[in-house]
C-alpha cells in the first residue's frame, strides 16, 4: 500500500490545460512516486511520463523547436517531466509547450529549487502554479498508520525522520544505511550541480556546525570564523541549503519592545534524518543530550507541513529578548499572531507568558509538549 501524499488533491486541482504544474521537493522525497499515482488518472495512451535524466529526453526538450517538440508529446492530455532541473533552458521549451498544447496539462518535478526557479519563472510567468513536496508529515504518517501507531513511534520519527524509503523500511541498519545514502548520492550531488560551490569540503563543515546548532541563534561572522572562509561565502552557502530544501531559516519577531532581537537567524532542519546522519548519531533518546532539539526541530518543521495541507499563509519567527526570555515559534496569519514555546516537557516561563503577553495582548500563546503534540 502507498503512502498517500496531502498535496495530491491539491495538484490535481490546480491541473488545467496549457498551463505547468511545478512540484519542487528533494530527491528522495516521492515526488516519482506522486507524480505516477497522478498518471494513473488517466490510461496509458493519454499521458506521457519523461525522465529528464535521461540524455535522449533532454536533447528533445532543449530543441526549442516546435515540430520536435509535438513529435514526442503531441496528443496527450498529462504530459510529466520528472527532474526538469537537468533541462537546460527548460522554462523557455515549457513557455512553448503551454502556449501551441493548449489541450495538454502539464507536470514538471525539480529537486533543486533555486536551479530550476532560475530557469521558469520569468518564461512561465502567469502560467505555473507551484507546490512543495516535503518528508511525510504526521498527518500523511497517521493515514498510512494511523494515529496510535504514529503517536507511540514517535521516537522513531525524530531519529530517523520522514523520507519515504526510510519510513517504510523496518531495518534499522538499513535505514541508516539509506540515510547515508541520500546524503552522499544526492543531497550533495545536486549541490554540486549546482556549479556555485567551489569548497565542497567547508559546505560538509557548514551542515554539521547547523546541526549542532538547532534552535540557537547563529551567527553568520561565527560560522564564517570557524570555517575559516569569508562571510559572503558562508551566506551563499546557506543560500543554497535553504533553496536545496536542506534547512529552512527563521527569523527574530519584533514589533514592540525595543529589547527585543529581530537581527539574528535560526536554522532548522527540513528532515529529522538527513540531521542525525550527517552527525551520525541514531542513538535511543534515553542516552542523547539532543533530545530537546530533536523536538524543535521536529515540531517546526511539522508546523510548517500543516500549514501546506491547510492552505494556511503563515510568516514563521522567534522571539527574544536581550534579558533571555524567549518564545521558539512565532506564526503571523491572517493578523492573527500566535506564540509556542516547544519543550519536551513542562511549561514556559511565567515571566516570559507575561512580557510577551504585555506587548502583544492580542496573541495567542500555548506551550507544544509531547504530550499535547497530537492534540493541537
Amino acid at each position: 500500500m502507498l503512502i498517500s501524499r496531502s498535496i495530491a488533491s491539491q495538484v490535481r486541482e490546480g491541473l488545467e490545460p496549457g498551463k505547468i504544474v511545478v512540484i519542487y521537493g528533494p530527491r528522495q522525497v516521492g515526488k516519482t512516486t506522486l507524480v505516477k499515482q497522478l498518471l494513473s488518472d488517466f490510461t496509458q495512451k493519454e499521458s506521457l511520463f519523461i525522465n529528464a535524466d535521461q540524455l535522449k529526453y533532454r536533447q528533445l526538450l532543449e530543441s526549442q523547436d516546435l515540430q520536435t517538440l509535438a513529435g514526442l508529446m503531441k496528443g496527450y492530455r498529462l504530459v510529466v517531466i520528472d527532474e526538469a532541473q537537468r533541462v537546460k533552458d527548460i522554462g523557455i521549451n515549457l513557455k512553448i509547450m503551454a502556449d501551441n498544447f493548449t489541450e495538454t496539462k502539464f507536470i514538471v518535478t525539480g529537486s533543486a529549487s533555486l536551479d530550476l526557479a532560475n530557469k521558469i519563472n520569468e518564461p512561465l510567468t502567469g502560467r505555473k502554479k507551484t507546490f512543495i513536496l516535503y518528508p511525510l508529515s504526521v498527518y500523511e504518517l497517521n493515514g498510512y498508520f494511523g494515529t496510535f501507531e504514529t503517536k507511540t513511534q514517535l521516537e522513531r520519527w525524530l531519529i530517523y525522520g520522514g523520507y519515504p524509503e526510510i519510513v517504510l523500511q523496518t531495518n534499522i541498519e538499513a535505514r541508516q544505511n539509506l540515510l547515508a545514502e541520500i546524503i552522499g548520492n544526492y543531497l550533495y550531488r545536486d549541490l554540486l550541480d549546482l556549479g556555485e560551490v567551489k569548497k565542497p569540503g567547508k559546505l560538509v563543515d557548514l551542515l554539521r556546525l547547523l546541526a549542532f546548532q538547532i534552535g540557537g541563534e547563529v551567527a553568520i561572522s561565527e560560522l564564517a570564523s570557524n570555517l575559516a572562509i569569508d562571510r559572503v561565502t558562508v551566506e551563499k552557502y546557506l543560500d543554497l541549503l535553504e533553496q536545496s530544501f536542506v534547512i529552512f531559516k527563521v527569523g527574530g519577531f519584533s514589533r514592540n519592545l525595543r529589547k527585543e532581537i529581530a537581527k539574528t537567524s535560526r536554522y532548522y532542519f527540513w528532515d529529522n534524518g538527513i540531521r542525525n546522519a550527517l552527525i551520525e548519531n541514531f542513538n535511543p533518546l534515553n542516552i542523547r543530550n539532543d533530545k530537546g532539539q530533536l523536538w524543535e526541530n521536529f515540531v517546526m518543521v511539522e508546523r510548517k507541513k500543516m500549514h501546506q495541507e491547510q492552505h494556511v499563509r503563515t510568516n514563521t519567527y522567534f522571539w527574544r529578548t536581550y534579558d533571555q526570555k524567549e518564545i521558539d515559534l512565532i506564526e503571523e496569519s491572517g493578523g492573527h499572531l500566535g506564540g509556542f514555546e516547544i519543550k519536551w516537557s513542562g511549561d514556559m516561563r511565567p515571566a516570559t507568558k507575561k512580557e510577551f503577553l504585555g506587548a502583544y495582548p492580542d496573541a495567542k500563546l500555548d506551550c507544544i509538549t509531547t504530550e499535547n503534540f497530537f492534540s493541537l
